[in-house]
């Protein structure tokens, strides 16, 4: 499944803006996907990886890239050798949606996921949406 699907990241934002003043709450958008082994079976990890890394994998292995509306996240399928992958992560369509929750519910900003990872099109979106300050 998606990392952070837009139905569960809005689960958690209802109950954190419940308890907590929603101008104190920076929402946390992830730099990274997971490559899950298909058939999935207990014990097995997913590999973790980039958005950017999982849009160059999808490109590498020609494996067209879909969106899931419900999550509204991106995933595609390879195989590797005789191991079928399913693979998820953000782009710049799913960060956009994600994005918008920050105005709808009044947050004071956003956070990311495990800086370093490479991702420009979130960084020129964020700039392209948002007045960018730093923090200390």
């Amino acid at each position: 499944m998606a990392v952070a699907p837009i139905h569960q990241v809005k689960n958690v934002l209802d109950y954190a803006t419940s308890v907590i003043a929603s101008e104190k709450i920076l929402m946390g958008v992830t730099l990274y996907g997971y490559d899950w082994p298909i058939p999935w079976r207990k014990g097995l990890r997913a590999a973790s990886l980039s958005n950017n890394s999982a849009q160059n994998l999808a490109i590498n292995e020609k494996s067209p890239i879909r969106f899931d509306p419900v999550s509204a996240s991106p995933n595609f399928e390879y195989t590797n050798g005789s191991q079928s992958h399913q693979v998820w992560f953000d782009d710049a369509l799913s960060i956009s949606a994600k994005f918008s929750l920050i105005d709808e519910y009044q947050l004071r900003g956003l956070s990311w996921w495990v800086l370093g990872n490479s991702f420009p099109q979130g960084i020129y979106l964020m700039s392209d949406v948002f007045n960018i300050r730093k923090v200390f």
